[in-house]
């Protein structure tokens, strides 16, 4: 996957990676630079000591050595003389011819860290052959002191060997440990700061979905204050874009509001005239009307009241029947038999996960207005709710037979104020019912309206969450 626009190197990952790498390798530096001073010191070392065993042949017998065995004893000790000084007297055990002069001398006896540090990188760095003095302790008490003579083209090979395998097995050791930390810090922090930018992303795809809140789960301390403050911004965030949604809905419904209002208590003050000459033959007919028409007046009132308030809380999800809360809407709605009788198509095992308040609501908006619509027309008919689950979701469809949809109530049928659908009505209950189904990231839609009847369907997701990284 491409992260931005530098790849991967410009991404957290990239980054801490090639720091890891950085800093293990200059760990290994720092390594690194003793080791091969030691190394020197210690090759020196076991030349002075060969040296020291290729002069006890001598030391250990009174006769003179043979040229050709001196010159092999020197060979093997890769050196071109041996001196010896025991009891105070120096004395030069075995020689040979040296090419050229002294360059240098050095006595490991008294030199310190920072000077064979010092000398290690200068050989290393001088590319010609030179002859060298080196002066130790001999071991074992077989004198006080014991220098020999010696190139330095072998040593510095050695070195460049040594250095090799040394760079080889921290170049390893780099990378596996390079590895290991970048597979550590992003589980640990890239992977969950990735997550939060997840839930960024697509909670602002669609703030009203409540379910897009992001739920905090991080183990690290400063990680998981970041997704609670997420949390508590998005909540925020998601109240304050329905109130405002519903504000703008609320404003722009003033002026109909106002005229509606007025024309509703007009004829309400005129039947309240007639009602008042108590002679007059049709106060018998007039009361209802009157009762009726301050009734509406009052619904509207409070209704509009109640959504400009926009405190919907978020979806509660619990588990229930789908079967038992569709009868419980049933009930209420068809108290006693009539004209309107309700039909049930849900299976008694169905099991949803959701508000179960909150669905009841959207349930009972609907069944209420089909009802609503068959009895305006005076004619008998039903009012279907039927309800199942498929792999990703859950489904519930409510139909009727009644008259259909007027034309101007399609165009706007979840906008408050405009998709009545009946004559006085406001358009609040859909909005509202549409504001629930989207609080839990589904869907209510209409599939169809006509003279055959109206049927809605509600779509409510199966998953509980976001799909995790």
């Amino acid at each position: 996957m491409k992260i931005g626009r530098t790849g991967f190197f410009g991404s957290l990952s990239g980054r801490f990676l090639i720091l890891t790498i950085a800093f293990v390798l200059l760990a290994e530096v720092l390594i690194f630079v003793p080791s091969i001073a030691r190394f020197r010191e210690g090759y020196m070392q076991l030349r002075l000591e060969k040296a020291q065993i290729a002069s006890l042949s001598l030391l250990t017998t009174d006769e003179n050595l043979s040229p050709e065995l001196e010159a092999e004893l020197l060979a093997n000790a890769g050196v071109y003389n041996v001196v010896l000084r025991r009891d105070e007297i120096r004395q030069l055990v075995l020689s040979s011819p040296i090419p050229e002069p002294i360059h240098e001398t050095f006595d490991l006896r008294t030199i310190g860290h920072a000077g064979l540090i010092r000398d290690a990188l200068e050989l290393l760095a001088d590319r010609e052959n030179r002859i060298v003095r080196v002066i130790g302790s001999p071991v074992e008490q077989g004198g006080t002191l014991i220098e020999v003579a010696m190139d330095t083209k072998p040593l510095r090979q050695a070195m460049l060997d040594y250095s090799r395998r040394i760079i080889g097995i921290s170049a390893v050791i780099s990378i596996l440990t390079a590895a290991i930390l970048f597979i550590a810090v992003r589980k640990m922090m890239v992977l969950p700061i990735r997550r939060v930018v997840h839930h960024m992303t697509v909670y602002a795809e669609a703030p009203e979905d409540a379910r897009r809140m992001i739920e905090p789960t991080a183990d690290v301390h400063e990680l998981r204050e970041a997704e609670e403050a997420l949390k508590s911004m998005q909540t925020q965030l998601t109240s304050a874009l329905r109130q405002k949604e519903r504000l703008a809905q609320l404003g722009s419904a003033v002026a109909k509001i106002s005229h509606d209002l007025r024309n509703i208590l007009t004829s309400a003050q005129l039947f309240a005239d007639r009602i008042g000459n108590s002679a007059d033959p049709v106060v018998a007919r007039a009361a209802p009307k009157l009762v009726n028409s301050i009734t509406r007046a009052v619904s509207l009132c409070e209704t509009t009241l109640a959504f400009g308030k926009a405190e919907e809380p978020p979806p509660s999800l619990t588990r229930f029947s789908l079967r038992m809360l569709v009868d419980e809407v049933l009930e209420a709605e068809f108290p006693e038999e009539g004209p309107v009788a309700p039909v049930l198509d849900v299976p008694a095992g169905v099991m949803v996960r959701a508000d179960r308040e909150q669905i009841y609501r959207v349930l009972s908006n609907l069944v209420r207005n089909a009802k609503q619509a068959i009895d305006a027309t005076g004619n008998a008919g039903s009012v279907e709710i039927a309800g199942g689950e498929a792999d990703v979701e859950w489904w519930i469809r409510v139909g009727d037979t009644g008259p259909g949809l007027p034309p101007k109530a399609r165009e706007h049928l979840f906008t408050a104020f405009q998709g009545g659908a009946r004559k006085g009505g406001s358009g609040l209950g859909l909005a509202i019912a549409s504001e629930l189904v989207r609080g839990h990231g589904g869907k209510l839609e209409l599939l169809q309206t006509g003279e055959t009847g109206t049927e809605f369907l509600i779509r409510l997701p199966k998953a509980e969450g976001l799909a995790e990284l």
